[in-house]
């Protein structure tokens, strides 16, 4: 018996654990909120924050956004039991948007509804956002990919 979708479940599995570690050794490294080291001086620094919003702290201090990770993650989980994914690219985007929405709800769940952002690219100005961010952002490009593709089956000229 084949292990249905399991680039879906492997996408989801990698990037939640790469997700927890990471904020992890965040916290217990720099410990005091506002904290930075640069790995990259003035390009990339790692800046522990505590984001109470949505993306890019829109929506911030909404109670509700915990439950929206939750809803999702069950939502993405049931799709990866019950649906057969036929690209890679379906299975890696949906896999990869489930860890990004377990890995921020949880944080939801056991930092008061906040977030652990870390990720403080200063070369372009951005928000610091976290591995789960980007696992959401890659997702949705690979499922992007996945709607661009022909996948249309091909007729058997025999």
């Amino acid at each position: 018996m084949k292990f249905r979708n399991s680039y879906f479940w492997l996408a989801a599995i990698v990037n939640i654990g790469i997700d927890i570690i990471s904020k992890r050794e965040i916290v217990n490294t720099l410990q005091v909120e506002r904290t930075s080291i640069p790995l990259i001086p003035n390009i990339l620094h790692f800046t522990y924050i505590r984001n109470h919003g949505a993306a890019f702290s829109m929506l911030e201090g909404q109670p509700w956004l915990g439950w929206l990770s939750l809803l999702v993650s069950i939502f993405l989980v049931s799709l990866g039991i019950f649906k057969t994914f036929h690209t890679i690219w379906e299975q890696l985007g949906y896999g990869l948007i489930l860890a990004g929405a377990v890995g921020n709800g949880i944080d939801r769940l056991f930092f008061g509804g906040s977030v652990v952002d870390f990720i403080d690219l200063r070369i372009i100005n951005f928000a610091i956002f976290n591995w789960a961010d980007i696992s959401i952002n890659i997702g949705i490009a690979c499922l992007l990919i996945h709607n661009f593709i022909d996948r249309t089956p091909k007729s058997n000229p025999h």
